[in-house]
Parts: structure tokens; sequence; C-alpha cells
């Protein structure tokens, strides 16, 4: 989908602003309010916004641990495993992958003993070879959009 310079200022302000209400956006941004909620309508009908929830941190809610686990899984299994990571609650993220592996998870813990009885509980479950885990030290880069905007913006002015 074509993205122009209107609707990355509009992706912008969502990312710098995201509890400001659409006619104080439109407000901002000079344009009218119906126009804005057409390309807002826009980008979520087109996938460019997934979603409005607020974000949430694990560390804050008593699982500071975070790990990254690939698992390796028996030929033909990758969809029951996958459908079975889905039941396992500190499991927030899961993706296939290439590489060293099938699946790369995200898991948070509460410690490293809860780390050691999620990646059992993995472990156990039926087509899962082998796990192997690597322990997250210290965020470095958090997750953000807005630098990946700002380069789409300037793309979409030339």
């Amino acid at each position: 989908m074509a993205v122009d310079e209107l609707d990355t200022r509009i992706l912008r302000l969502l990312l710098e602003q995201p509890r400001t209400s659409v006619r104080e956006y439109a407000r901002i941004l000079g344009v009218a309010r119906g126009t804005l909620q057409a390309r807002l309508d826009r980008l979520e009908r087109d996938g460019v916004i997934t979603g409005t929830a607020p974000a949430f941190s694990p560390a804050a809610l008593g699982h500071p641990v975070l790990a990254f686990v690939h698992i390796e899984v028996t030929q033909g299994h990758l969809n029951d495993v996958g459908d079975a990571l889905a039941g396992v609650p500190e499991i927030v993220e899961a993706f296939s992958i290439t590489g060293g592996g099938d699946l790369l998870t995200r898991v948070v813990a509460r410690d490293n003993a809860h780390l050691e009885d999620v990646i059992q509980k993995l472990i156990s479950l039926p087509g899962v070879v082998r796990t192997r885990t690597e322990v997250a030290l210290r965020e470095r880069v958090p997750h953000r959009m807005l630098p990946l905007v700002e380069s789409i913006g300037r793309t979409a002015r030339r």
C-alpha cells in the first residue's frame, strides 16, 4: 500500500500522542476531521494500523526475565506446536523462522527458576524435539516504529 506524507504525519502523531482525540489530531495536522477519519479507516483496513491497545511492561507485571527460546519441531508438527504455544501465558510472541530451529518464542518469567519451568513445559509438548534458550541481559533498542515511519515519510516526499 502506498503511504503518502499525510499518512506518515498521522502515524507519527499516533505514536507520539496515542491518547489524543481524532478531533485534536485533525486540528494539529490542519485537516478536516472527516479527512483524518477516512485516512485512519484506510490505514486500519490496509493493515498499517494493527491495534490500539496500550503497551504493558512484563517487568512491571512481575516478569523481569526475558528470554528467546528457539524450538525445533518434529517434521509435520509445526502447526500443532504453534497452537500449543498459545496456551503458555509466558510466551508473549512466537514466530516461524528459518535457520537454527523452526520457531522462535519470546518468553517472560518471574525469575530464572520460573524460566526453567516454562522451558520444561515447552520441552514436554508433543512434537518438540529440542529447545535452545538465550536470556536477554539488557534492552538496547526498545520496540519502536517512529524511525521507520519517518524514513517512509522522507521517501514519500520525494
